[in-house]
């Protein structure tokens, strides 16, 4: 048992340990601090860019499907499964060489299981980083997101580079 672990990509899983726990951690804080929707509580990080703040999204990445009426969320976590799924098998079949592709798929497992905890916990996620820009003295807000989203963001962002710029086909070393 030891080897099928330790030689493959799983050995990257403590990647999705520390998002879970991150994620989790600073939601508690955020739970246990912050009241939901009050600017009153809001806590002012960077004057005029970004604030810590106590949301709730309904739906999936920048509230999308947030109104949809309660299907969605049975949908987004069936995502979540499947996605985390197919990324740990693609761990297992990896070489534990393989670091970049490993990390990325550990970073959006890890990302994609917080977002799930959420939904089944509280039936909604919970968001808490909002960045946003003030002109015309009004404030114009990039959706409110968390510690979750930013590994599955990074996650795929790298992923993407490294196959557009860095991979290579196998084709191609043939």
């Amino acid at each position: 048992m030891r080897n099928k672990i330790f030689g493959t990509g799983l050995v990257f899983l403590p990647v999705a340990l520390v998002v879970i726990i991150a994620d989790y951690l600073s939601k508690l804080y955020i739970i246990n601090h912050l009241a939901p929707y009050d600017p009153q509580a809001w806590i002012e990080v960077i004057p005029g860019f970004f604030n810590i703040v106590h949301v709730h999204n309904n739906g999936a990445a920048f509230s999308f499907l947030a109104e949809a009426g309660g299907w969605q969320k049975v949908f987004f976590g069936f995502i979540a499964v499947a996605v985390s799924g197919y990324l740990l098998y693609k761990m297992y079949k990896n070489k534990p060489s393989s670091y970049c592709e490993n990390i990325c798929f550990a970073l959006i497992t890890g990302g994609a299981l917080g977002n799930l905890y959420d939904r089944l916990v509280y039936s909604h996620v919970i968001d808490f980083l909002d960045f946003y820009l003030t002109w015309d003295n009004t404030r114009h807000h990039y959706p409110a997101f968390n510690i979750a989203d930013c590994g599955v963001c990074v996650g795929v962002f790298v992923y993407m580079v490294y196959i557009l710029f860095f991979h290579k086909n196998n084709e191609e070393t043939k």
